[in-house]
C-alpha cells in the first residue's frame, strides 16, 4: 500500500521524526511518500531513512517549486 505524509510545515529534526513514526506503522513493502521543502529536510530525510535501513526509491520535485516528494519503502 502507499501512504502520504506532508512535513512541509515542520523543521528538522521533526521532519524525520514524523517520517520515522509513520514508517514504523507500515508493513514491510509499503511505500511512504513524504512531501518536504528544499534545504535541510530534503537532505536529511532521505539520508536518515537510508541510515535506518529503509529503501529510498526516488526523490522528485513536485509541480510546486521548492517542494519535493521522497518515496520510501519500508
Amino acid at each position: 500500500m502507499t501512504y502520504n505524509l506532508d512535513v512541509t510545515k515542520e523543521h528538522c529534526p521533526m521532519t524525520f521524526v514524523k517520517t520515522k513514526i509513520e514508517l514504523n506503522k507500515l508493513r514491510k513493502g509499503d511505500i511512504l511518500n513524504v512531501k518536504v521543502i528544499a534545504g535541510e529536510p530534503l537532505e536529511n530525510v532521505p539520508r536518515s531513512a537510508t541510515e535506518q535501513g529503509f529503501n529510498v526509491l526516488s526523490v522528485t520535485e513536485t509541480a510546486t517549486p521548492g517542494i519535493y516528494n521522497i518515496e520510501i519503502e519500508k
